[in-house]
């Protein structure tokens, strides 16, 4: 059967996506399933990442979060045939979740889906539900009482990293970049105190959030990139990003900024603002539980949290309508350059 598979074009810098045929099954190992795939959302492909890891160097697997059945598991102890799962494939996986074929996957990176869940939601919000966890748990503990500014709050993730802060009790300020996006956020109202719309040019980050927190600041950060240089040197596609300046100005004392600016630069006043204020920082990089072998069971459980409250409706997951499989290619090469605003999910 035939799977989707990106292949990176001469420059090593754009990449297209391809339907070809899948190699037959690997040799099955004890903890391996073989899943029905009913579902398969799509995440942009990180190269950058794969190329430096070394992983496939001809032809990388496209759809890793999926949601299907277990057809075959004879040697696991976690599942059985006929059992719904949800997951997220390993980054060294040889074969694309976006294939009618069934696909063998190690029961380590299997969920059971809840009843009450559909097909599109499992697959839809496993991966935003993973790194919503990462950011508020893993690295900087939301609690009860602290306030939290989501940048690009419309987005899938954005939604969900709202959604889980205000379940943890905390305080949510957020920002957009036009006017759908804020009347969408509006909609979910009492959850965010604010939401601040930077196209509005006479709107200052930092002043906002000052002022919402009575100049104390905000306790966390969550973004999606930032700029590390003035406007006229960034690239286009940054300039509607905070600076990072910002971001270091409007944290509060012993402070954590979550960051998924891959190169982020500090200059020494930067780091003398951070020791100033006992603040702190870390990167947002989902792909770590795959990266090591340690901590499987914490990783199971957030994947297994995640699915309960998807399931008793504490998240609304941000979700575009399914797409069928012929449409795949066009909404993979849509979703890499980044020019959807909700999660794409195909249904098999």
């Amino acid at each position: 059967m035939r799977g989707l598979y990106c292949q990176l074009a001469e420059s090593n810098e754009d990449v297209k996506f391809v339907f070809q045929d899948k190699e037959p099954l690997p040799l099955v190992h004890d903890h391996d399933v073989k899943m029905q795939v009913k579902v398969c959302a799509l995440t942009p492909v990180n190269t950058k990442l794969l190329m430096e890891l070394k992983v496939q160097k001809d032809f990388w697997p496209i759809g890793r979060e999926i949601a299907g059945i277990v057809t075959e598991g004879p040697k696991v102890s976690f599942f059985k045939p006929n059992d719904e799962v949800v997951g997220i494939l390993p980054l060294d996986c040889t074969e694309s979740g976006l294939s009618s074929a069934a696909v063998l996957v190690h029961e380590h990176s299997l969920v059971t889906k809840p009843e009450n869940v559909s097909w599109v939601e499992a697959a839809g919000t496993i991966r935003d539900g993973l790194c919503a966890y990462m950011a508020l748990h893993t690295h900087s503990h939301v609690s009860a009482g602290t306030t939290v500014l989501v940048m690009d709050g419309a987005s899938p993730l954005g939604t969900i990293i709202i959604q889980l802060a205000h379940h943890r009790g905390a305080r949510i300020i957020t920002t957009v970049s036009n006017n759908e996006d804020k009347k969408y956020l509006e909609g979910l109202r009492p959850t965010i105190a604010r939401v601040i719309n930077l196209s509005n040019t006479k709107v200052d980050l930092v002043d906002s959030c000052l002022e919402e927190t009575g100049g104390l600041g905000v306790n966390i950060v969550v973004d999606c990139g930032v700029q590390l240089y003035s406007k006229e040197d960034e690239a286009a596609a940054k300039q509607h990003l905070p600076h990072k300046h910002d971001i270091l100005s409007l944290l509060a004392v012993a402070g954590h900024w979550v960051t998924a600016e891959e190169n982020l630069q500090l200059d020494p006043p930067d780091s003398r603002l951070l020791f100033c204020k006992g603040a702190s920082i870390s990167f947002l990089n989902e792909e770590v539980w795959q990266l090591s072998n340690m901590k499987k069971g914490k990783y199971l459980h957030i994947l297994k949290d995640v699915m309960e409250k998807l399931s008793r409706g504490t998240f609304r997951p941000q979700l575009d309508e399914p797409i069928p499989i012929y449409e795949a290619t066009v909404a993979m090469e849509m979703v890499q350059k980044n020019q959807v605003r909700k999660k794409q999910v195909v249904q098999l």
